[in-house]
């Protein structure tokens, strides 16, 4: 198969690098986006074409000739994989984007890299991201760093931090239930990576009854070890329709833990609204709001300012992902205007990896010390905050900041409830 790879090795593609001066400085710079826009994941892309049409028209008004091809993952990681080399082989963009859960930022990454194609990825934790494009994930001697794909988010330890101190703010027998799908955060989570670990050393009992396969329709097996265990904390990290399922069974069953804690499928305010009064001081991760005190460093608007433009022009509530869907096209920008020849890979690469940029997420860099040695080069962290589904008298439901603990500038914005 030729590829873009095997083609710029070529004496063909060396013939044509000769012009490339030439034109790069007047040349459209094209840049590939994928997301899951469609199946159970969909609800992360769903601020996609509001942010995508802003940074064009941005870009544009700022003299940065650029044309973005997006692309949708389907929520299926082998279409993710296969739109990643359309964009490279057929549509022959300079740079990738991309957007949310493993299952979509990990096949792009892996092909892009083996194309030798600048990728800036986001929207999953960075250890199912980088340890699960490892050709052994199981033995960290074999790791390698990346040349081409550069990530940008929390990791599994801020969430299990950020869960920890929420639950260790309330009474409770300290016995945590955990509902952990066979996926890549599913198994990132229940790993020595995850929350086990952390949860013992904390004092918490862990009931896990094992892997589920997504899209599962009966949770009455987990729901039955998690009410024999008298399990008065709750946790997973399931898609946003597992947890409809899960939660709306559980009431129906009985169990009634005091707080639930749930990754990804609390981020999203529609998930929510579909539990009705089940939706109440439900908690989750926050990796970002309008409250957020960062500004866009492409358009100078507070995240107040991003998120209501987000409303106003599509008729709905903020969503968590428009900060990071904005977030990713700062950066790029950004890479683009340094990078000495933005239509040559290895110059832009280097350009992203040389990033430090303040954005609405906060500022994104690659090399810090807060992260092992091993992922400096390719993983930048952003800060994590806990959050609390507050239902409003109108029906809906406002995501509250109520621990800061790991990132006391961002301002807290209530106080902790049971589930009563």
């Amino acid at each position: 198969m030729l590829t873009r790879r095997t083609l710029l090795k070529s004496g063909a593609a060396a013939a044509a690098t000769l012009a490339t001066p030439a034109i790069a400085g007047n040349s459209t710079i094209k840049i590939g986006y994928v997301s899951p826009q469609s199946g159970p994941l969909s609800a992360f892309s769903e601020a996609d074409s509001y942010m995508i049409d802003k940074f064009v028209k941005t870009a544009s008004a700022q003299g940065l000739n650029v044309d973005v091809v997006v692309k949708d993952s389907q929520s299926n990681p082998n279409r993710a994989a296969e739109v990643a080399r359309e964009l490279i082989v057929r549509d022959e963009v300079n740079l990738i984007c991309v957007a949310s859960t493993p299952e979509t930022t990990n096949p792009v990454c892996t092909i892009a890299e083996a194309e030798e194609v600048p990728v800036i990825s986001s929207v999953a934790p960075w250890q199912p991201w980088f340890i699960g494009q490892q050709g052994n994930p199981g033995d960290p001697s074999t790791w390698q760093e990346f040349d081409y794909v550069h990530h940008f988010f929390w990791g599994l330890e801020d969430n299990v931090s950020v869960f920890l101190n929420m639950w260790n703010s309330i009474e409770s027998n300290k016995v945590l239930s955990a509902l952990w799908p066979n996926d890549g955060d599913g198994n990132a989570w229940a790993s020595d990576v995850g929350m086990p670990p952390a949860a013992a050393a904390a004092g918490f009992q862990l009931v896990d009854p094992g892997r589920y396969q997504n899209l599962t329709d009966d949770f009455s097996a987990q729901i039955n070890a998690f009410k024999q265990a008298n399990a008065e904390i709750f946790t997973g990290i399931p898609i946003p329709p597992d947890f409809t399922t899960f939660w709306t069974q559980a009431k129906q069953q009985g169990y009634n833990p005091k707080m639930a804690s749930i990754a990804k499928a609390l981020l999203f305010p529609e998930s929510v609204q579909q539990l009705g009064d089940l939706g109440h001081n439900l908690t989750c991760e926050v990796y970002w709001t309008p409250s957020f005190p960062f500004k866009s460093s492409l358009t100078g608007e507070s995240n107040a300012d991003l998120a209501a433009g987000f409303e106003e022009a599509e008729g709905r509530q903020w969503t968590q992902p428009v900060g990071f869907t904005h977030a990713l096209f700062e950066v790029a920008a950004n890479a683009i205007k340094r990078a000495g020849d933005p239509t040559n890979g290895d110059s832009l690469a280097e350009a992203v990896g040389a990033t430090s940029l303040d954005t609405v997420v906060g500022n994104i860099g690659w090399g810090k010390d807060n992260l092992p040695p091993f992922a400096r080069k390719n993983v930048a962290k952003t800060p994590l905050v806990g959050g609390q589904w507050r239902r409003q008298d109108d029906g809906g439901f406002d995501l509250k900041i109520v621990e800061n603990g790991n990132a006391p500038e961002i301002p807290l914005e209530g106080t902790l409830e049971t589930l009563g």
